[in-house]
């Protein structure tokens, strides 16, 4: 298995997943040029695709999707609800609807879906299960519910939002409702309820955690990576690699 986030920010973001008989992409947030730019980079042909699942329809996760998808026919999954508040997305060919919080299968994968509160219409984070093992994906999360908690636990590589540090958020530039927004039960974690995520999902087989969705102006990798540290530190168990999502630029490829 191989896993890297080809992006990651407020931006735009997009996963990819390559097990056996698989080449996933996870949301397409930036347009299809550039999505096919990045995974140049990464040695990764557009058109070896397979599948595109998507989180949610916000823009920084679907603004490629249909353009993308029609330019190499890939099969494309999302659940109805999200597919229903993208009126401007155009035809897809080869479209999957799952219910949110149920299992589907594709190629090789086992994949789960869990519900999220971030403010859209249905969003989910994913659960891909490869004969490797697992790979959790929880952006836009809103909060960390207990069903959130509970479905990422076992994962050998968890990419987890770490959108701001709380200080920089309360006394930088954005207005008072943004502010709240992003604070609140439907917006996004802090570097603090990343931490604490973690701390629940440690285990002896967590081998990465990719920190992701890092505002620009209201976050810095270090201030990140100093909340995860205080809580790996806490823990008798073995240390994962942390790597810290970019915006301008891939992260990292780890294989399993």
């Amino acid at each position: 298995m191989r896993v890297c986030l080809i992006a990651s920010g407020s931006k735009g973001n997009a996963v990819y997943l390559q097990s056996g008989e698989s080449r996933i992409l996870v949301d397409a947030g930036f347009a299809a040029r550039e999505l096919s730019r990045r995974l140049e980079l990464i040695g990764v042909e557009a058109q070896s695709l397979d599948a595109v699942f998507v989180s949610h329809e916000h823009g920084d996760h679907c603004r490629g999707l249909g353009p993308l998808a029609r330019r190499y026919q890939l099969p494309v999954y999302m659940n109805p609800e999200t597919f229903q508040a993208l009126p401007s997305l155009g035809r897809v060919a080869d479209l999957h609807h799952f219910d949110t919080g149920s299992a589907f299968t594709c190629r090789d994968l086992h994949v789960e879906t869990i519900p999220l509160t971030h403010d859209a219409a249905r969003p989910v984070a994913y659960v891909v299960e490869t004969r490797e093992g697992r790979i959790g994906i929880a952006t836009d999360l809103g909060i960390a519910t207990r069903l959130v908690r509970e479905r990422l636990k076992g994962c050998r590589v968890l990419i987890l939002e770490a959108n701001h540090d709380e200080t920089m958020l309360r006394d930088g530039p954005y207005p008072w409702p943004l502010k709240h927004r992003i604070r609140g039960n439907h917006g996004h974690l802090s570097n603090g309820d990343c931490a604490d995520l973690l701390g629940d999902l440690l285990w002896d087989g967590l081998e990465t955690v990719f920190l992701a969705h890092m505002s620009e102006t209201n976050n810095r990798a270090e201030l990140a990576l100093e909340c995860v540290q205080r809580v790996l530190e806490k823990q008798n168990l073995c240390r994962p690699q942390i790597v810290v999502g970019r915006q301008s630029e891939s992260s990292i490829c780890v294989s399993l």
